[in-house]
């Protein structure tokens, strides 16, 4: 902006002047404003007061570019394998002194360290980005009353709104695998509502009589300084359950010997302990359902079979219970609500030889 001053009247030799100005405009006035200082003088010649004179001074504020992406939350977001909609948040604020679009892109990175610490490994799937809806759903939270957007539309300063990266997460993935996403808003000239806003340009050369733009934004993720746009990182974390199944058998008893020595002659009992093991650091294993299939050569013990008990160094303990327990020629079966993450469960049942 180029500033204009004029001048009224004439100034005598002798001159007492009181000069009065409109206070220094605070940061963040609106672009575009037309700022004015006016300033008076009353003097005296030889003793008889003069006209007062005045002058003013007025400029054009101009428009300062600069916007803010953050990362809500300072930890990673945990998903399994196979998860839909998986979220991770950010929250975009408008620190211009003018009401603009903001062009929105969500991306991945390829390989390095990712936003908390982990190394990217995989890519999540359908990125999209929403909108948090503050007036209906539950606000702060990605829900069904969110809105699917690429840009934001006459987004007001000083006012942070929250985005949602929302993905699908790959099946197959082990515990600790990592995928980073970043999100980049970019401005664009706002005021015309319902259409993304043309690509902003800043003013080159000297202060001009209208509004001059000038970028003032600082570098993000995966943006440069001063280029009106700004970025921010966050990850996805897998956290899955990974079970190893192991079964073993021993002989009980047989029709001669009895429990000493007991051979795997016909009519012999034989039990079964199967072993689910979940690996430590991971998340549990909910609704383990054990199915195992009697051969033909052995006759289920009826009401023999116990689920969810323990082990002790890879043998089943006797603390199982019944409930859980199903027999449907010739599939024994058993179900665990909850192995957690480090635990191993059991079912134990016995057969005989026929």
């Amino acid at each position: 902006m180029t500033s204009k001053l004029t001048y009224v009247g004439a100034i005598g030799m002798t001159a007492i002047a009181l000069i009065a100005a409109s206070p220094a405009y605070a940061a963040g006035t609106t672009a575009g404003t037309t700022i004015t200082n006016n300033v008076t003088v009353d003097y005296q010649v030889g003793g008889v007061a003069q006209g007062q004179q005045t002058a003013s001074n007025s400029f054009v504020v101009d428009r300062k570019i600069n916007l803010l992406v953050e990362e809500v939350g300072s930890v990673t977001t945990e998903v399994v394998p196979g998860q839909s909609n998986a979220v991770t948040t950010f929250q975009l604020t408008n620190t211009s002194n003018e009401v603009l679009d903001f062009a929105l892109t969500a991306s991945q990175i390829a390989g390095g360290t990712a936003a908390h610490g982990g190394t990217d490994s995989f890519d999540v799937s359908n990125v999209r980005i929403y909108r948090d809806n503050i007036s209906s759903g539950t606000v702060g939270s990605f829900d069904a009353a969110d809105t699917l957007v690429t840009y934001i539309d006459e987004l007001a300063t000083d006012t942070p709104i929250r985005l949602f990266v929302v993905a699908d997460v790959p099946a197959g993935l082990s515990t600790g695998a990592v995928a980073g996403v970043q999100l980049r808003a970019t401005a664009r000239e706002g005021g015309a509502s319902g259409t993304q806003g043309a690509a902003i340009t800043q003013t080159a050369g000297a202060n001009t009589a209208a509004k001059d733009t000038v970028f003032a934004d600082v570098a993000g993720v995966n943006d440069a300084n001063r280029d009106a746009s700004h970025s921010a990182a966050d990850d996805y974390t897998v956290k899955t359950a990974t079970l190893t199944v192991t079964k073993t058998s021993r002989v009980v008893d047989d029709p001669f010997n009895g429990t000493t020595n007991p051979k795997l002659i016909p009519g012999a009992t034989v039990e079964y302990c199967i072993l689910v093991a979940n690996a430590a650091g991971g998340a549990s294993a909910t609704s383990v359902a054990i199915n195992d299939s009697v051969p033909t050569q052995l006759t289920y013990v009826v009401g023999s079979a116990r689920v969810n008990g323990t082990a002790t160094a890879g043998t089943c303990n006797t603390d199982g219970v019944a409930a859980g327990t199903n027999y449907a020629a010739p599939v024994v079966s058993g179900t665990v609500a909850t192995v957690a993450a480090g635990d191993t469960r059991t079912l134990l049942f016995r057969a005989t030889v026929n």
